[in-house]
């Protein structure tokens, strides 16, 4: 009933009884049956015995935004806690919220968001740039203090980036390699030079095939292991511990998977040119009648050792990339497991993106320089 919580008497209003969340909509009822307060109604708070959020919106509703701000006035025997409670209801109840929906404007939301990649993009590479600038710092501290060098951890890492790595690096390149022979062999053989299936199947593996899958295929399986690890160690606090030891986060972590990388990376991209060869062999003698011998012996002669050392010589540039790339974003995880996925993700695309630029623009120098 309304008289358990309300009573209006000869200007008088007393309030008395739990305002709380489990009365509300007895509460809302009782005040519905009340009049509009005047301004000159003398509200008393006294009886009110206990008083939450909800209670105290419904307070502040009834007699007014205003004068629920000045309750410290004017019912000084309410308990401070429940007189701070009504204020910061009514501060809250005073500001309307806009919800006006914003007009949406394509061009200029377009220029914002294409404003704000190219400014998450710049600030990105300055990241990496620096990280790059730490780890080479700490590299050459060390290189006169081998006795500070991680062989065991490094070796393990080389064993799971690069031996566990051979397989599908193999497969991988055996199988272009004889798509590579057979769309050659449907091209040239219109012009009656099917023999030179030879030469192109060596010079796009020698030259970029071999380390570029490689290179891919490390970006998207061992890059993305390093952030996940460097992440996990994140976001269990077990870097802040070895800081608050006194242990440096690159010489420990950073450094033997870099090194693993840079001895990895290359062998591997010497195996991808051997199985991607292997592979044009096999095309070669199964379907266009070219014999071992003839196939070895073009190499020979057509193909000079400069290409293998072109290819062969992007394999650290890399390795060193997508290394970096790796640690560096595990190094960003912020603590969620939705950050190592994201920043998981990103260290893929960013070491595919950048094998593959650093691929074209060496490509562009090599042909600039004649070799």
């Amino acid at each position: 009933m309304p008289d358990e919580w309300i009573t209006n008497e000869s200007g008088k209003l007393s309030l008395h009884g739990e305002w709380t969340l489990g009365n509300f909509h007895t509460l809302k009822r009782a005040l519905s049956q009340q009049r509009q307060l005047s301004s000159h109604t003398h509200v008393m708070l006294n009886g009110i015995e206990r008083l939450d959020t909800a209670g105290a919106a419904l307070i502040v509703e009834m007699i007014g935004v205003e004068k629920a701000k000045q309750v410290p006035e004017w019912a000084g025997d309410l308990p401070k806690e429940q007189q701070a409670l009504l204020v910061r209801i009514a501060e809250a109840m005073e500001a309307p919220l806009d919800i006006q929906p914003r007009k949406q404007q394509r061009i200029t939301d377009a220029l914002a968001t294409t404003g704000q990649q190219v400014i998450g993009l710049w600030s990105q590479q300055r990241q990496l740039l620096a990280f790059i600038g730490l780890v080479l710092a700490t590299f050459f501290s060390l290189l006169l203090r081998p006795s500070r060098w991680r062989f065991t951890a490094m070796i393990a890492h080389i064993q799971q980036s690069g031996l566990n790595a051979v397989p599908i690096v193999a497969l991988l390149t055996f199988m272009v390699g004889a798509v590579v022979a057979f769309l050659g062999a449907t091209v040239l053989a219109e012009f009656g030079a099917t023999v030179y299936t030879i030469d192109l199947v060596a010079f796009s593996f020698l030259r970029e095939f071999g380390v570029l899958l490689a290179a891919i295929l490390l970006a998207g399986r061992t890059a993305s292991a390093f952030t996940a690890q460097l992440g996990a160690m994140k976001s269990n606090e077990e870097i802040d511990a070895l800081q608050a030891q006194g242990l440096d986060p690159i010489e420990l972590l950073v450094l033997p998977r870099v090194m693993a990388m840079l001895i990895s990376l290359p062998l591997l991209a010497f195996v991808g040119m051997l199985c991607g060869l292997l592979g044009g062999a096999v095309v070669a003698t199964l379907s266009l009648d070219i014999p071992l011998t003839q196939f070895m012996n073009t190499l020979q002669k057509d193909v000079s050792v400069t290409h293998f050392l072109v290819g062969l010589s992007k394999a650290p540039v890399f390795a060193f990339v997508i290394a970096v790339i790796g640690c560096l974003e595990g190094f960003k995880v912020s603590g969620s497991a939705q950050s190592v996925g994201e920043h998981t993700t990103s260290s893929v695309v960013q070491s595919i993106f950048m094998v593959i630029l650093l691929d074209a623009l060496a490509a562009l120098f090599f042909m600039e320089m004649g070799w």
